[in-house]
């Protein structure tokens, strides 16, 4: 038997011509951002070389979500592959239960297509390694989930919607779903290992994120429609080079905030459109304890020319920002008149947070009636954790350098209410141009323990 001998040139090519088939295909383009900050530029994928892979072609059915949801995982994997690809939804509706992205994927909903996850808390087991109201744990898998991708994105004029049924009961938040959020927090200050804080059992009823992407980065979110969340509606944590552009987000359960940034930096959010039972957008770097472990800020944040249609405010700092939160910048948008709205801006936190607050910018806002004020900082927020635990470690927030300037609301109780602590006031607050043309209460500011209250109409 003859040897076949290859030359060596000839084996270079071929392992050449291998390497080039697993090279990423997906882009990176860089958008530069103003802001009155140092502003990175942010790196978002382009997948316009990519292959597209309808997951029909790898058996999804409608009506039928464990062939759906094989499908779907077999159309990332494929994607991930090669390189970088599209796995594309079409037009219809397709029931199905977790979805997992890897690197270099971009989920696309095409027009008309409806991606409808299922309320069987079955289908998002195994537990994963996520988050609850800032603090980690081993939970149900969020509907999408992203764990230390490169290059991923979700596009398309589609519809991403959850089925509310289970949801909804969980929501109620019994005695014995408190006790195991206590069991949480215990664990947190222990710092137990993430692995060990096990929360998928018969009383913890911690509801998943409708999308939770977790360290990662270069990540672009575009063009499609949100129909109702479990809890928190889009979750960046840890993760870093995000663009929000014109999506369309509508929830109104309970804990549901529209997007929620959480120990996250270098971030675009535009032409958004966001109607929520709670929170429009909500600042947040970890409660307690983990945001003094983790130590990530969250911070170069712009939001601009979105609309609130519904929402407790249009922007909220806190509560959980442990791990600081700063180089903040709002501007050119527009709260409905009509909406059911607390405040324009938000910031809040207690004596267990810490964290900071810093440079925080508000410009040119419109907005309707607000049922309290336009700019609001509370420092003794505690919510339910109130009477569910007693003060372990005690640290205050230092918040300061708060600009607002061009700010108009039609009716208000009042335009500022600001609660620093005596031992930390609030510092550096300026108001240009901040106006009402209705204030219901007899006066227009309440402070207590503020320095340097600068107000310029």
């Amino acid at each position: 038997m003859k040897k076949i001998i290859i030359p060596g040139l000839f084996v270079f090519i071929l392992l050449l011509s291998s390497f080039k088939k697993n090279e990423s295909s997906v882009a990176l383009t860089k958008i530069k951002v103003k802001a009155p900050f140092e502003m990175p530029d942010i790196s978002v994928p382009d997948f316009k070389k990519c292959q597209t892979f309808p997951i029909t072609h790898f058996g999804a059915v409608p009506g039928n979500k464990q062939k759906t949801t094989q499908a779907i995982a077999k159309a990332i994997a494929k994607a991930n592959s090669v390189g970088g690809g599209i796995v594309v939804i079409p037009t219809g509706e397709w029931l199905t239960g977790k979805v997992h992205l890897k690197s270099n994927v971009n989920l696309h909903l095409s027009k008309g297509a409806v991606l409808l996850f299922d309320d069987d808390p079955n289908d998002y087991l195994p537990a994963v390694n996520t988050s609850w109201e800032g603090m980690e744990c081993m939970n149900y898998s969020p509907l999408i989930y992203a764990w230390k991708c490169q290059n991923i994105a979700i596009t398309g004029e589609g519809t991403i919607k959850a089925k509310m049924d289970l949801w909804k009961i969980w929501g109620a938040r019994p005695r014995p779903h408190m006790e195991s959020l206590k069991r949480l927090y215990y664990m947190s200050y222990q710092n137990v290992p993430t692995g060990e804080r096990l929360m998928v059992n018969d009383t913890a009823h911690l509801r998943p994120h409708l999308i939770q992407f977790n360290r990662c980065e270069n990540i672009r979110l575009e063009g499609f429609s949100i129909v109702n969340s479990p809890f928190w509606t889009i979750h960046m944590y840890l993760s870093k080079n995000i663009l929000l552009r014109k999506l369309n987000v509508y929830a109104h359960g309970h804990n549901n905030d529209g997007f929620d940034p959480e120990m996250s930096q270098n971030i675009l959010v535009e032409d958004c459109l966001f109607n929520q039972g709670d929170d429009a957008i909500a600042i947040k770097s970890g409660r307690n304890q983990e945001g003094w472990r983790i130590q990530v800020p969250t911070k170069n944040l712009v939001i601009r020319n979105c609309t609130v249609k519904n929402g407790h405010q249009l922007i909220a700092v806190g509560s959980e920002l442990s791990g600081g939160i700063e180089n903040v910048y709002v501007h050119d948008c527009v709260v409905n008149n009509g909406a059911k709205m607390f405040h324009i801006v938000f910031i809040k936190t207690n004596e267990r947070m810490g964290g900071y607050v810093n440079n925080i910018y508000i410009k040119n806002i419109k907005a309707g009636k607000m049922d309290l004020g336009i700019l609001g900082i509370e420092t003794d927020v505690l919510y339910q954790w109130k009477d569910l635990v007693p003060t372990y470690v005690r640290k205050l927030t230092p918040i300061k350098n708060i600009y607002l300037e061009n700010i108009k609301a039609a009716n208000v109780k009042l335009e500022s209410k600001i609660l620093g602590q005596k031992e930390l006031p609030v510092e550096n607050i300026f108001l240009k141009n901040v106006v009402a043309d209705t204030i219901r209460d007899d006066q227009r500011h309440i402070h207590e323990n503020v320095i340097n209250f600068n107000e310029n109409k």
